[in-house]
């Protein structure tokens, strides 16, 4: 038995016990380097990571190539890191699927807001619904820089005559940034509203996602304010 192998056990049962409640972030990466390292006291590896990163989010959010720098960790480590972060969004958006109905902004920010976990840069999302607010397509637009993103609102308008979709409502993100929207974003809003009106479909919502926050433009009276 390895040195290390009692403390192994003890946190592999801790948190088959109780889940990561109370778990630090260090203890969090400790165990999930186990998986990459048999013998080798990950508790160190994982002090580096938080030194070189911040925070546990910092760690997952990190390049590939920025990861496999750190001392310790090596392509394998770097990999299961990576994958652990996708893994997350994967299973997010593998419990909001086609046919969940939206029928409020919290239930709308729940299926959005994990579509951008790990984004570095601006991306837009529209979520197609029909007439009884169920999901007929939630599906990636654009993507831009950190800070800007181009919304054409031609391919808006393709994706919803491809599901005959009765309403709209759309979504991106400002890493980094604070949930507000701004006056591009605004005018963008505004042309969106007109052109759906016309095709008689209606756009519910324009929600702004940072981080796990979010701001609904319609509660906020700005989406009524520009129809």
């Amino acid at each position: 038995m390895g040195i290390h192998d009692g403390h192994r056990e003890r946190l592999r049962n801790r948190f088959l016990q109780q889940g990561l409640s109370g778990f630090e972030p260090i203890n969090v990466l400790e165990l999930l380097l186990f998986f990459s390292h048999r013998r080798r006291d990950t508790n160190e590896i994982a002090h580096h990571l938080l030194d070189r990163f911040g925070s546990f989010s910092g760690v997952l959010d990190a390049p590939y190539e920025a990861l496999c720098q750190v001392e310790g960790i090596g392509p394998m480590s770097a990999c299961l890191i990576k994958l652990v972060a996708a893994c997350t969004k994967y299973y997010a958006d593998d419990k909001n699927k086609v046919g969940t109905v939206i029928s409020s902004t919290n239930l709308a920010g729940e299926f959005l807001v994990p579509k951008f976990v790990g984004s570095r840069n601006e991306e837009v999302y529209a979520l197609l619904l029909d007439d009884k607010r169920k999901v007929l397509r939630c599906t990636k637009l654009f993507e831009g820089t950190v800070n800007m993103v181009p919304i054409v609102v031609k391919k808006i308008i393709s994706e919803v005559v491809n599901v005959n979709a009765t309403a709209v409502i759309l979504a991106h993100n400002h890493p980094g940034g604070i949930a507000l929207p701004s006056r591009e974003d605004k005018m963008t809003t505004r042309r969106l509203a007109t052109v759906l009106d016309e095709l008689n479909v209606q756009l519910l919502d324009h929600i702004i996602v940072s981080d796990n926050d979010f701001i609904s433009m319609r509660d906020s009276g700005m989406l009524d304010a520009m129809v």
